[in-house]
């Protein structure tokens, strides 16, 4: 068997028919594995990759090997692991995985190290933990890196943070920013698997109670509208003011968030910064107010203030903790603080994850192509990888658009044409 740490080996077999289940939703990865595998634009290639380890994750890993690459895979956050599936990536499918739900963080980091001991010449992020650790404890292996693909905004952020300070030492591609991606997966995606979390985990009525979204970027935004659209009153909190105002326009109040702190039921993080929710929030908080994250990493709730201010913590039922504050209020954390749809639930739900992983691929292929040539910094997706994503999905669906006629190109091709 090949190398890995997964939690039960044993659960391989209900992990494949999950991965099953899920690959059914995922027509565009499909094909492009068939492709993958006729073609084979990857044979030979390490490619190190740091995902959640999901069924959506593993049948991308699917047609990564399809593609002749020589994978290795890591959990890019110590909650969203399905054990059941990193079973079955080992044993069902021979791809080394190191992965574990609850991992503790030295265990996380020698998963990123296992991942790296193979010398990836791709990597594949999903936070930028394996790209960070390559620049900073194995600067060794850089020199072996082709290229990079990064899923997520927090992670597109800190490249972007790498390129300005001229440290990124190989080319990324930024597939969080491609249309197929950010326009669906974070605002679909994240809309229904935060709302899916935040059921899971604490089985109360949304209708009726008021639930404050900090942030209004496209994961805020897929949060707010599934949120209003289960019947809980939304009020949204921002610091960017064309965001804000486009909450406002879409109807929602939008206010500070010490002002929502004093009147919302359910709070969720969705902004990609640090200590979004601290000491002057949760002093003004309800009696049984909610607190739950949605941004990568688990640093929008200040944990550490409220542990300090709280005279008592208690596990309440899994992925619930409660804190009592020294005046009696008690504040619920759902999972940690960490990914809540990833934590309590199952993440985003396939057929929008066949888009963002097909981006991924494709977008392997691409580096793999033309990573040598490129300047080291963040890069989009090529366009036409954009474009025919959509175009894959739509027939999917059974979804036909017009074209334009030679007229109509001809005329938007134009400067010539006046009033």
């Amino acid at each position: 068997m090949v190398e890995h740490d997964v939690k039960d080996i044993s659960q391989a077999a209900a992990g494949r028919l999950k991965i099953e289940w899920a690959e059914q939703s995922m027509p565009v990865l499909r094909q492009v594995r068939e492709r993958f595998a006729r073609e084979q634009p990857l044979k030979g290639i390490r490619l190190g990759a740091c995902l959640h380890v999901t069924t959506e994750t593993a049948v991308l890993m699917l047609t990564l090997r399809a593609g002749g690459a020589q994978l290795a895979l890591c959990a890019s956050n110590p909650l969203s692991t399905q054990d059941d599936t990193a079973a079955a990536l080992v044993k069902e499918y021979d791809i080394a995985v190191y992965a574990h739900k609850g991992e503790d963080h030295a265990r996380y980091y020698r998963h990123i190290e296992a991942v790296l001991a193979t010398r990836p010449q791709v990597t594949m992020d999903d936070g930028a933990d394996l790209i960070s650790q390559l620049h900073g404890a194995r600067k060794d292996l850089l020199g072996d890196v082709i290229g990079g693909t990064e899923e997520t905004t927090t992670g597109v952020i800190r490249l972007r943070s790498m390129e300005r300070e001229g440290v990124l030492a190989f080319p990324v591609i930024a597939v969080n920013d491609a249309d197929t991606k950010h326009l669906f997966d974070n605002r679909y995606g994240t809309g229904q698997s935060t709302i899916d979390g935040i059921l899971r985990a604490t089985n109360i009525l949304l209708a009726g109670r008021t639930v404050v979204v900090a942030g209004y970027g496209m994961c805020g935004k897929g949060v707010a509208a599934r949120a209003k659209g289960m019947g809980a009153h939304v009020i949204v909190t921002e610091v960017e003011p064309l965001r804000a105002l486009e909450a406002v326009m879409d109807g929602f109040p939008v206010m500070p968030l010490a002002k929502a702190a004093e009147v919302g039921d359910v709070f969720v993080t969705v902004t990609g910064n640090t200590t979004v929710m601290s000491s002057d929030h949760f002093g003004r908080m309800k009696d049984g107010v909610i607190l739950a994250n949605s941004g990568h990493f688990n640093v929008e709730i200040d944990l550490a203030t409220l542990g300090a201010m709280a005279r008592a913590r208690r596990s309440i039922r899994p992925f619930v903790e409660e804190y009592t504050l020294q005046s009696g209020r008690r504040l619920y954390v759902l999972g940690e603080g960490r990914l809540i749809n990833l934590a309590a639930a199952e993440g985003h739900p396939a057929a929008v994850m066949d888009m963002s992983f097909a981006n991924q691929a494709l977008s392997a292929e691409h580096m793999v192509k033309h990573g040598r040539s490129l300047a080291k910094k963040v890069h989009g997706v090529p366009r036409e990888i954009d474009l025919e994503i959509a175009r894959l999905k739509l027939a999917s669906m059974g979804v036909e658009i017009d074209e334009l006629t030679p007229a109509q190109r001809t005329y938007l091709a134009s400067w010539t044409h006046g009033t």
